[in-house]
């Protein structure tokens, strides 16, 4: 019967960061830095709120857009934080994490042909629901721009075919991100434009350096901004993102939302209305120990010789790989295979990954400590 399935759904495949955590999960004793999820636990104040309405009996379905109170909350969140401005009643939506937002965001407003500019690398999220979109992926080279998608990199790439451009800043897998100075050069250049702009920011509360700046704030009528309370609040598994765009775009990605899930659970969005009103700087603590791990593992990928772009944001390195190996996948394999330490090949992440790893550092101390030991030993060859 497999002859009957959507030939889309063929084509695309297991992402390569799950395929090589999957690998090396059955192995022993192996060190992971592969996934990229907060090690710290979700704050006690959000677990007792979910809790108590768990025993109030919260347990019905909710608008499907989302309660309202945790809209309200969301849009107070993201003004304060970020100055962005959208109306909670009818421009923001509550979705089952960021991911199902980006998948009914591409719904929504891609056809069959049309073009979708991503940097390269990037997280492989995005190309999969592109293309079960009808649309076609069109990776940006940033390999010789930090991993930033500049206006340059963008501008020749630019076609009558092209709906829409995505900047997922701070990046997975990089950690880079743009300056107000970038975005607004991006902004002018498609200002106008048939384009829409998708900004996932879903790690903007764990900037380490400046404040995030979202380009909602300066291109507003063409941006599609994804966030959420997985990486600012360690709530992976709660499973609550938030889509805003203006009411014109929000009003049909809701149509969408409504027949995928009809809405996001309940008591998950009990818990992040409590994150959203009284976990505003929940993320600061754990800004701090990811900045501290950061500057730690930077010293020593330095001292190793290995060369890396110094991120400002989320808890990821892009590392090249030491002269020696043909692939990165060669590189993950022989350094897990003799020192039991697993990072993600940078093929994970597009062609232009190629020649990386990607390393993550929302790990303990104690296990960076003792993972780039063995990784300083590997390319000493002992």
């Amino acid at each position: 019967m497999e002859h009957l399935i959507n030939p889309k759904v063929k084509q695309i495949e297991i992402s390569g960061i799950r395929k090589f955590y999957n690998l090396v999960s059955e192995i022993d004793g192996v060190l992971s830095f592969t996934i990229g999820l907060p090690d710290f636990p979700t704050p006690l104040h959000i677990k007792e709120q979910a809790i108590e309405a768990i025993e109030n009996d919260m347990t019905t379905y909710t608008h499907n857009a989302g309660m309202l109170a945790l809209r309200e909350a969301a849009a107070a969140f993201m003004s304060e934080k970020y100055s962005l401005a959208y109306n909670p009643n009818n421009e923001i939506i509550v979705t089952v994490g960021a991911s199902q937002a980006i998948d009914i965001a591409f719904r929504t407003i891609l056809k069959e042909g049309d073009e979708v500019i991503l940097p390269g690398p990037v997280y492989p999220g995005y190309e999969p629901l592109i293309k079960l979109a009808g649309a076609v992926p069109v990776y940006a080279d940033t390999t010789g721009t930090s991993f930033k998608m500049t206006k340059d990199v963008i501008a020749p790439l630019l076609t009558e075919k092209t709906k829409c451009v995505v900047l997922p800043y701070p990046s997975n897998p990089t950690g880079v991100s743009l300056t107000k100075e970038e975005l607004t050069e991006i902004a002018d250049l498609l200002r106008g434009r048939n384009t829409f702009v998708l900004a996932d920011e879903i790690y903007s509360e764990l900037t380490l350096d400046r404040k995030h700046i979202s380009i909602g704030t300066i291109l507003r009528e063409q941006t599609i901004i994804i966030n959420g309370v997985s990486k600012s609040h360690a709530m992976t598994g709660w499973r609550i993102g938030f889509l805003m765009a203006p009411e014109s775009i929000a009003k049909h990605m809701l149509k969408v939302h409504q027949y995928n899930v009809s809405c996001a659970s309940s008591i998950s969005q009990m818990a992040a209305l409590e994150a959203m009103k009284n976990g505003k700087n929940d993320a600061v603590m754990m800004k701090e120990e990811y900045r501290n791990r950061r500057d730690y593992v930077y010293g020593r990928l330095e001292k190793m010789g290995l060369r890396t772009v110094m991120p400002d944001g989320a808890f990821y390195f892009f590392v090249e790989i030491p002269d020696g190996f043909s692939t990165s996948l060669d590189f993950a394999l022989e350094l897990v295979r003799k020192k039991k330490v697993a990072v993600v090949p940078g093929s994970a992440f597009s062609e232009y990954g190629e020649g990386y790893f990607r390393f993550s550092y929302a790990v303990s101390m104690e296990s960076l400590i003792i993972g780039l030991d063995r990784l300083e030993l590997f390319l000493e060859g002992k």
